[in-house]
């Protein structure tokens, strides 16, 4: 057993609608790591606390926690309180990130692209949305990651039920222009960008049952677009990191339009690391096995 890292911690599970994709996530990175000789333990917050992380002396921490609680700054403000180095983005990034509203001003204000969109809440004009947006749109959560809530509005008249059942997720909902044409997502690993990913799901529906359990979904990688494209898409993933403060590791949902302009929708600070998980998937077009990106994410954990 190598004991490079120390005693090592695998948070997975936790309290967030996504807790059951963290269980699967958590599950593979601690199998892996075990399995590359990592002193590495399952812990989960939802019934532990976390000062045992301490009391009990872990080292280094891999989050693999998904959505609030984990994914959105407050666990990773607990582990720098503990002065416990973690995986992944720091405080401000992960809250920051975890925000589509607040990821898309800033993109926007940096002059990166992402579709227009509108707030939605009760007093909504939703005729007036449709009118402005365009149809169809996206109606998703402002902090929910996994496409929970989301749903794929064709008809003005259904924009109020999708945003009832978004607002069953979370106070902040977002309808986004609908972009028509491919769906991509680009990890990244520390200071690079990885293979990008071109998803065909049926009928265009990426959604929750696609993402994790569906076998219809195709991922393309090599993705098929022309080399200088990708460059050109690795690069903006970079920028659209940098400028939220991202480090470590992440993956960046972009839509590509008809004319082949990108349109950066979404960050994600904790990908999955499921079966189904795209950045394993580009890891291995890139030469690296999921135990090597496990540990290479581990080996960025860091404080601050």
């Amino acid at each position: 057993m190598t004991d490079r890292f120390g005693k090592v911690a695998v948070l997975f599970g936790g309290t967030s609608a996504e807790r059951e994709v963290s269980l699967m996530s958590g599950s593979a990175v601690l199998a892996a790591l075990q399995g590359c000789g990592v002193d590495a333990h399952g812990f989960d917050p939802a019934e532990r606390d976390l000062c045992a992380l301490r009391d009990e002396g872990f080292e280094r921490v891999f989050i693999a926690l998904h959505g609030r609680g984990g994914e959105d700054g407050t666990v990773q403000g607990v582990l720098e309180t503990l002065r416990i180095p973690y995986t992944g983005s720091g405080v401000m990034a992960s809250a920051l990130a975890m925000d589509k509203w607040r990821t898309k001003m800033v993109w926007a204000a940096c002059g990166l692209p992402t579709p227009r969109y509108a707030i939605l809440d009760a007093q909504t004009d939703f005729d007036a949305v449709a009118a402005e947006l365009g149809m169809p749109v996206f109606v998703k959560p402002a902090h929910e990651g996994s496409s929970m809530g989301a749903t794929k509005v064709v008809e003005p008249s259904q924009l109020r039920a999708a945003w009832e059942l978004a607002a069953r997720y979370d106070r902040l909902v977002l309808a986004e222009a609908f972009i028509d044409g491919a769906e991509l997502t680009v990890p990244f690993l520390n200071d690079r960008a990885l293979p990008v990913i071109r998803i065909d799901a049926p009928g265009g529906n990426y959604d929750y049952e696609h993402k994790y359990f569906s076998d219809e979904t195709r991922y393309l990688c090599p993705s098929g677009l022309d080399a200088a494209l990708e460059d050109a898409l690795k690069r903006l993933v970079m920028q659209s990191a940098a400028v939220l403060g991202c480090r470590g590791w992440g993956r960046v949902d972009i839509m590509l339009d008809r004319d082949g302009r990108p349109w950066l929708l979404e960050m994600n600070t904790v990908p999955g690391m499921t079966g189904h998980s795209l950045v394993p998937m580009s890891a291995q077009a890139a030469g690296l096995g999921f135990g090597q990106l496990c540990i290479a994410i581990l080996e960025g954990a860091s404080l601050g």
